[in-house]
C-alpha cells in the first residue's frame, strides 16, 4: 500500500458561529457531496474558565477502485469556545463564539488491499502498471481528490463566514 498526499492546506476564523450545527454541516458535507465514510477518531475538550479548547480529528476514507482509495485526515481545533447570547431580529439567541482552525488533508492510497505486496516480482509489475498502462487514471483520481478537498475547505469558510455575519446583524 502506498499513499500520496495530494492536498494539504488550512482555514481559520474567528467570530460568533453555532459550532454543534457547524460540526453537523461538516459531517453532511463531507459524506453527502464526496461519499467518504467518516469516523471522529479523536475528540479532546479542555476547559479554561468559562472557555474550551477543543481539539477534534476525522478521518474518511472512500474506495474509488478495488486499487485505490481515498483516504482524508482533517483536524479541527477550537480555542476559547464560550457559549453567548445574541439578539437577532428580537430574538434572543443560544450560540457560540471562538476561533477555529480546520486542516485537512487529502491522500491517494494505491493498492489498498495489499495484492501487489506480496513479492518483489509484483511490486515490480505495480510500477510498471502505474508508470505506463493508467497514468492518466492517477491524475484524473489526483485530481477529484485536490478539488474534493479543496471544495470543502471553500464550504467550510463560506459556512462560518455566513454565520458570523447572520449572528452579528
Amino acid at each position: 500500500m502506498e499513499q500520496d498526499i495530494i492536498f494539504s492546506s488550512s482555514v481559520k476564523s474567528t467570530g460568533v458561529f453555532d459550532f454543534p450545527e457547524f460540526y453537523k454541516f461538516c459531517y453532511d458535507w463531507l459524506t453527502e457531496e464526496t461519499g467518504l465514510k467518516v469516523k471522529e477518531e479523536k475528540y479532546e475538550e479542555k476547559i479554561k474558565g468559562e472557555a474550551k479548547d477543543i481539539i477534534i480529528n476525522w478521518y474518511g476514507k472512500l474506495e474509488l477502485t478495488d486499487y485505490f482509495r481515498f483516504d482524508t485526515r482533517i483536524k479541527f481545533t477550537i480555542r476559547d469556545l464560550i457559549n453567548i447570547e445574541i439578539n437577532q431580529g428580537g430574538t434572543k439567541i443560544k450560540t457560540n463564539s471562538g476561533s477555529i482552525k480546520i486542516e485537512f488533508k487529502g491522500i491517494l492510497v494505491r493498492d489498498h488491499k495489499g495484492r501487489f505486496e506480496t513479492n518483489a516480482f509484483n511490486k515490480f509489475l505495480r510500477g510498471i502498471y502505474e508508470k505506463w498502462v493508467i497514468v492518466s487514471r492517477i491524475e484524473e483520481l489526483e485530481d477529484r481528490i485536490a478539488s474534493d478537498s479543496d471544495e470543502f475547505l471553500v464550504q467550510a469558510k463560506a459556512y462560518l463566514d455566513l454565520e458570523g455575519k447572520k449572528r452579528s446583524r
